[in-house]
């Protein structure tokens, strides 16, 4: 019972939500792990029976997995969605997992590249100007340039461009639709690469943008690959990914006074609370900036 009812709420995630195909497959992995341990173990199959008591059992199993407390609270929100989910279909009368307390977590800060590491990555992915060459360096400064997320990037077709304007429509989570600005110097970048790089890569499909080598789309794993090893080429010792450029997107912008809310809209955040989290990584540059270069800054500085 529980499966069909499982199938219904991926189908719910997809039309009515609107959710990311990689958000859906996430939600469908920790909810199948949940039922199928719910049926192996209590011998549930109806949603009505479910307790507080075996949200509790459950969350101590993946406890003694050894999961991140991160990964515990993450599995914990896909369990309470989907019992939000059964609550308005009236299949339960309340929600059991919004009974149990969340799993305490560190909230570490993303890892940003400073600015002189950003022109170090781009110099790096230059190379000898290939192709591939003229592909990266359009990605890198269109990451860093626009804060797109992974997926944005990757999903963007030639049509998305608006380069005489400047501006970039993206259709991020959910399906929203927001209007990107572009600088010069990332037009100049997608300019060469639609021009130069990418007839010669043989695209496929003629209105993806950004291609790898056999033509294809591609993919989050490549773009990830591609950036460890342009890191790597401009010895840049961070453990970055693509979205580190999204990070130091924001953090540069509100380092030179963007205001807060203009980089929530441009990084397509719903809550604000989610963009403050940069203004932590910014007060936290801003104070290593200080103790660096003001003679006073700690308490051993010498009285005159």
């Amino acid at each position: 019972m529980i499966e069909g009812i499982l199938k219904e709420y991926v189908y719910y995630l997809k039309v009515t939500k609107g959710l990311s195909k990689n958000t859906v497959i996430s939600y469908e992995h920790d909810l199948t792990e949940y039922i199928a341990y719910l049926e192996k173990t209590d011998h549930i199959s109806d949603p009505a029976d479910i307790t507080r008591d075996h949200i509790l059992r459950y969350l101590s199993r993946l406890k003694r997995l050894d999961l991140a407390a991160k990964s515990v609270t993450r599995k914990l929100s896909s369990l309470a969605s989907f019992h939000d989910f059964l609550k308005a279909e009236k299949l339960v009368t309340e929600n059991v997992v919004r009974l149990v307390p969340k799993p305490k977590t560190v909230k570490s800060l993303p890892i940003v590249l400073n600015q002189d590491e950003v022109v170090r990555l781009i110099n790096a992915a230059k190379g000898e100007g290939t192709p591939l060459d003229l592909r990266n360096v359009a990605l890198i400064e269109l990451a860093y340039g626009s804060g797109l997320r992974v997926s944005e990037l990757t999903d963007l077709s030639v049509i998305d461009l608006h380069l005489n304007m400047g501006l970039v429509n993206i259709t991020g989570k959910g399906n929203k639709e927001r209007i990107v600005p572009l600088g010069e110097i990332a037009v100049l970048a997608i300019r060469q690469y639609i021009v130069s790089g990418r007839p010669q890569l043989k695209p496929k499909n003629r209105e993806v943008l950004f291609v790898n080598k056999a033509g294809d789309r591609l993919s989050r794993v490549g773009f990830y690959k591609i950036i460890q090893t342009i890191a790597k080429r401009a010895a840049i010792e961070k453990e970055i990914s693509p979205h580190t450029l999204r990070h130091s997107f924001a953090t540069h912008l509100l380092e030179n006074g963007a205001d807060l809310r203009m980089v929530q809209e441009l990084l397509g955040h719903e809550d604000i609370l989610t963009t403050e989290n940069y203004t932590h990584i910014s007060k936290q540059h801003l104070r290593a900036a200080y103790e660096a270069g003001h003679p006073r800054a700690h308490k051993a500085a010498k009285e005159e």
